[in-house]
C-alpha cells in the first residue's frame, strides 16, 4: 500500500526517540496522546475524528506506539499512519458518546490486557480533547497507575522543526498571501463581511497552482467598525460602510502546517487616531523583526516591541505572540512558548512564531502580524505582504486591483 505520508518514516521513528528521551527525564512510562495534532505529528493520521476520543499511546520499551480510535476511523489510521497494521487498535460504535460506557473504559481495559496499567502513566490533562470523564474513567479502571500531568511533552519537542517542516510552512505562508489578496480585492463598501470570508475561505483552500492548501484550525477572524476593539470576532452578512476599520486575521496553512497572518484595512479615509495606531505597529512590528536573533529569551523580543510603543504612550497588556505550526481546530498555537514578560524560553533555529502586534482600544483597533522563522542569524517572514494600512474603495462598483492600491 503506497501512503501519502508527508514526511519520511526516518522523520516520524527520530520524532518518537525524541519523545521517548523526554519521557525518561520526566519519569513516564506510557504516554497517552489525545491532542490530534500531537497524534498526527508522531504517527501521520489525519482526520476529522477529534470529535469522539482518539488517542495514541507511546509504551517506553515499545518500538512503535499504538493508535486507538473509533471503528469507522480504523481505516482513516491504515491508510495514513505509518504504524503496522496490528498497531491500530479500534473500538466498537457502541462506545461512542453513550451513558453507560466510555472510550477510556476500552482503552484502560486493553492497558491492562497488555500489562500497562501498573506504570507511570502521562496524560495531556489540559488539552481541549481530553476530559475530566475521560480522566475519571481511566483512574477508576487503573487505580494502580501512577498518573501525571504532560500536556506539554510532546508540544515542547515540537518547537524545533525539521527542515522538511520548514517547508511545509513556507507553502502555507504563500497560501496566506493569496488570502490575504483574495480578502482585499474583495473588501469594499456596499460588499457583505460573509462574502469576504467565502473570497478568503476559497483561496485557504485552493492555494497555489503548484499546492493546495488546507483547511485552517482557525477560520477567518474579521472584525469591522467599533468590533475592532477585540480581536476574535468572525463575520455576519452586514455589508462594509464607509469608514470602517476592518482587521482580517487568518492563515494558509498546508498539510496542517499553519502561517498565520493579519493586515487592518479601512473603506475610504482612515480617521487620524487609526492612521496613528497602524503606524505605531507597523513600526514596532518592524522594529521586533530586525532584533531577533536565536539566543534572545522571548521575554527580550517582546521588550524590543515594548520600547517602541511606549515612546508613542501605547501600552499593550496581552502577549505580543507564541509558537505556531501544526495544529487542528481549534487553535493553531502550539501551546508552548509566548513573547511576553516572564518567558525565558531561548530561541533557537527552526522554532517558528506568529508575531502579532495588535492593539485594540476602547472602540477601535489596528492589528498587522508576521509569522517567522528563527535562521541561525535572525528571522525570516513565510509571507510577503505589504505592512501597511490599506485603502478600500468605498463602493463594490470601484474595486480596484490589489496591485493598483499599493499591495
Amino acid at each position: 500500500m503506497v501512503k501519502d505520508l508527508p514526511f519520511e518514516i526516518s522523520e516520524y521513528t527520530d520524532r518518537i526517540h525524541k519523545i521517548k528521551q523526554q519521557m525518561e527525564r520526566a519519569g513516564v512510562e506510557v504516554l497517552l496522546i489525545t491532542d490530534p495534532a500531537n497524534i498526527h505529528y508522531l504517527s501521520g493520521y489525519d482526520g476529522w475524528s477529534f470529535y469522539v476520543h482518539q488517542m495514541l499511546i507511546v509504551i517506553i520499551d515499545e518500538e512503535q506506539p499504538l493508535w486507538i480510535g473509533r471503528k469507522q476511523d480504523a481505516n482513516g489510521a491504515r491508510l495514513t499512519t505509518w504504524f503496522h497494521p496490528d498497531h491500530l487498535m479500534p473500538y466498537p460504535d457502541d462506545y461512542v458518546q453513550s451513558a453507560e460506557m466510555h472510550p477510556m473504559e476500552f482503552i484502560a481495559d486493553f492497558l491492562v490486557q497488555i500489562g500497562q496499567s501498573n506504570r507511570r502513566i502521562g496524560v495531556e490533562m489540559d488539552s481541549y480533547y481530553f476530559t475530566a470523564k475521560a480522566m475519571e474513567r481511566l483512574s477508576a479502571k487503573m487505580p494502580n497507575a501512577r498518573f501525571q500531568d504532560t500536556t506539554r511533552l510532546v508540544n515542547e519537542v515540537r518547537m524545533i522543526k525539521s527542515d522538511a517542516e520548514i517547508e511545509w510552512m513556507k507553502k502555507a505562508g504563500k497560501i496566506a498571501e493569496q488570502a490575504m489578496k483574495a480578502g482585499m480585492d474583495a473588501l469594499a463598501g456596499g460588499v457583505r463581511e460573509c462574502d469576504v470570508a467565502a473570497a478568503i475561505s476559497y483561496a485557504q483552500i485552493s492555494g497555489t497552482p503548484a499546492f493546495g492548501g488546507d483547511y485552517p484550525a482557525i477560520v477567518p477572524l474579521m472584525p469591522s467598525g467599533e468590533k475592532t476593539s477585540t480581536p476574535h470576532l468572525t463575520w455576519t452578512d452586514r455589508p462594509y460602510q464607509s469608514g470602517d476599520t476592518v482587521i482580517i486575521e487568518l492563515a494558509g496553512c498546508c498539510r496542517r502546517y499553519h502561517a498565520p497572518l493579519a493586515r487592518t484595512a479601512v473603506i475610504g479615509h482612515p480617521s487620524s487616531k487609526v492612521k496613528d495606531l497602524a503606524e505605531v505597529v507597523i513600526e514596532g512590528l518592524n522594529t521586533t523583526l530586525d532584533a531577533i536573533r536565536p539566543g534572545m529569551t522571548c521575554e527580550a523580543v517582546e521588550a524590543v516591541w515594548k520600547s517602541v510603543i511606549q515612546q508613542r504612550g501605547i501600552w499593550k497588556d496581552s502577549r505580543l505572540g507564541y509558537s505556531v505550526g501544526l495544529n487542528y481546530p481549534p487553535d493553531w498555537g502550539e501551546h508552548t512558548a509566548s513573547l511576553r514578560p516572564g518567558d525565558r524560553t531561548v530561541l533557537k533555529p527552526n522554532m517558528t512564531f506568529h508575531l502579532i502586534p495588535g492593539i485594540w482600544l476602547d472602540h477601535y483597533g489596528v492589528e498587522m502580524s508576521e509569522t517567522f522563522v528563527v535562521t541561525p542569524t535572525g528571522c525570516e517572514v513565510l509571507s510577503r505582504f505589504p505592512r501597511e494600512l490599506f485603502h478600500r474603495p468605498i463602493g463594490p462598483g470601484f474595486i480596484r486591483p490589489l496591485e493598483e492600491s499599493g499591495a
